[in-house]
């Protein structure tokens, strides 16, 4: 294996040791981030004269030659990407090749590429949180009006709507865009020049560098520039919160594409077959979605478990930061992409779901509510319409068809005028507080929804 360092040995590394320690496998994620810090760091170079100017041109038309043939040019029989960039440099402009590593060192250069990557990502991740955002607002804006059951402990709580349901998801996935611009913030400090540790004795300009790739300013501290991996696990932090409230909608999408349920048909671009079962139309992707947020929960865990006992300055462990956010990001991207499909796709069976709140009691928190604004205590109403349901049981019949004489001799002390907020659409239209699924209470909703999609970026909702 070909390497970058080894004058001082006099014997070569056993393959298992090789093997063990290679990472160029993983680290070719970030090969255009490696050519694109490699870039301004051969220009920095240059303008200070640590190297002349034809010489930096000669090594940055080098690297871009490289970027332009990709990594299958690139020798796989390396340590790290690093070294494959460098060794396939060398083929292309000779010896001068040797002099891009002048005033730095992997550990800085690592950390360039890696905050370069997480960049890049987050912007990535931004555009399709804003892409699903959108998907929401328009199905939310089209079954606003769609009566479904609403559930607390998985059982029917009180109606709601559709439209009401799927703008939850919206504000999660609002707190989300938020906390990625805040971590893209977080990281935006250059490493690039900390070398090993201690920094360099060369003249280099750091700020240069650093307002070429963009970055706000350098670290100001060369050991923490080298030893930092609390963006990592930010980022792997972030993709563990997005991927638990995508595992919370494919799971919805589970259960309400069962036959229990039956409020939705997910598409057959998005289900798969059985082998021996022609009829089945299973969840997969909703599945698959749901058991890979516990990988990407793990990542965040196996990072925390690496760094917690690490000194200062480079330690090898640090090597295992990358798979993991590699590993997040991917299946944080896809599993926005595939929630889209699954979405954008549903048919909605809004007859089912306005038939399922019909005999279900749920609106009797609104028989509660009716008594309360008459003057009756609350916990005295509470009691009873407790009674009122247990009546309707013993009665066999649903709370919103009562009749004035069930109602008479169920609850005397209940008046005839209460039968008039027992409907599951009368108790929706109700509900106009601020958040409410009334149509005063989402056409408000909605509008805030609105602003917060076009705007730059994710606003703070409150």
């Amino acid at each position: 294996m070909k390497k970058v360092w080894g004058g001082a040995f006099s014997e070569s590394s056993n393959d298992l040791v090789d093997r063990f320690g290679q990472s160029i496998e993983s680290d070719l994620n970030f090969w255009q981030e490696d050519i694109i810090g490699s870039v301004a760091h051969a220009r920095m170079l240059g303008e200070v004269g640590i190297i002349t100017k034809e010489e930096a041109d000669i090594l940055i038309r080098g690297l871009e030659k490289i970027h332009e043939e990709g990594p299958d040019f690139l020798h796989l029989d390396v340590e790290d990407v690093h070294t494959a960039i460098e060794i396939r440099l060398k083929e292309l402009v000779g010896d001068v090749g040797g002099k891009l590593h002048t005033a730095r060192s992997r550990n800085d250069q690592v950390a360039t590429d890696t905050r370069l990557y997480v960049h890049n990502q987050l912007i990535e991740v931004q555009d399709l949180i804003k892409k699903l955002q959108g998907l929401l607002l328009r199905k939310g804006e089209e079954f606003q009006g769609a009566i479904m059951p609403g559930y607390t402990h998985q059982q029917r709580a009180q109606p709601i709507t559709l439209g009401f349901h799927l703008m939850a998801h919206f504000w999660a996935l609002q707190r989300h865009g938020w906390r990625a611009e805040r971590l893209f913030e977080l990281a935006n400090y250059s490493p690039l020049g900390a070398a090993a540790l201690a920094g360099t004795s060369f003249p280099i300009d750091r700020e240069m560098t650093a307002k070429e790739l963009g970055f706000i300013a350098p670290i100001p501290n060369a050991l923490d520039a080298t030893s930092d991996r609390s963006y990592i696990l930010d980022t792997l932090h972030l993709c563990a919160l997005i991927m638990l409230d995508l595992s919370r909608i494919s799971q919805e999408l589970v259960l309400y594409s069962g036959r229990e349920f039956a409020f939705v048909k997910l598409s057959d671009t998005v289900t798969t077959g059985s082998s021996i079962m022609p009829q089945k139309r299973n969840p997969d992707m909703a599945e698959l979605i749901r058991g890979r947020t516990a990988r990407a929960v793990s990542n965040w865990v196996t990072l925390a478990g690496v760094m917690k006992g690490l000194p200062l300055g480079y330690n090898r462990d640090t090597q295992e930061d990358k798979p993991p956010l590699f590993d997040s990001l991917r299946k944080v991207k896809d599993s926005i992409e595939l929630v889209f499909m699954m979405i954008d796709t549903a048919d909605w069976q809004l007859d089912r779901m306005a038939t399922t709140v019909r005999g279900d009691f749920s609106t009797a928190t609104d028989l509660a509510d009716y008594l309360a604004a008459q003057g009756m205590p609350f916990r005295e109403a509470h009691e009873l319409v407790g009674q009122v349901v247990r009546g309707c049981d013993s009665l066999g019949c649903a709370l919103e068809d009562l009749t004035e004489a069930q109602l008479a001799q169920i609850a005397p002390g209940v008046p005839k005028e209460a039968l008039s907020v027992l409907q599951p659409e009368d108790s929706v239209r109700r509900r106009e507080s601020l958040g409410a699924p009334g149509p005063n209470a989402m056409a408000t909703q909605l509008a805030h929804a609105r602003r917060m999609l076009e705007a730059v970026g994710f606003p703070k909702v409150a």
